[in-house]
């Protein structure tokens, strides 16, 4: 079953780098900002899965607050490409 956690992890990591290629190639800002949200909801599935493959529930906690973190920062940049302030 461990294995299995690995393997999992292991490929969330390359589709980090997938999603790495993206922001740096990406055709628009959008697509950009996407990728970064994608980047961040797939370090909180691993931290999720590092959770659980050590038993320690700790991680549930940080990938919790980092999961906010993410969503305020996406809502924070996508307001700020809209209307050009965060106010």
């Amino acid at each position: 079953m461990i294995d299995l956690f690995y393997a999992s992890v292991i490929v969330l990591i390359l589709t980090i780098f997938l999603c790495l290629y993206r922001v740096v190639i990406g055709p628009g800002v959008e697509n950009r900002l996407i990728a970064v949200n994608t980047i961040g909801t797939t370090t909180i599935i691993i931290l999720v899965l590092i959770g659980l493959i050590y038993g320690r529930p700790i991680f549930l906690d940080i990938a919790i607050v980092y999961a906010m973190i993410n969503f305020i920062a996406t809502l924070a940049v996508a307001r700020y490409l809209k209307e050009g302030c965060i106010c």
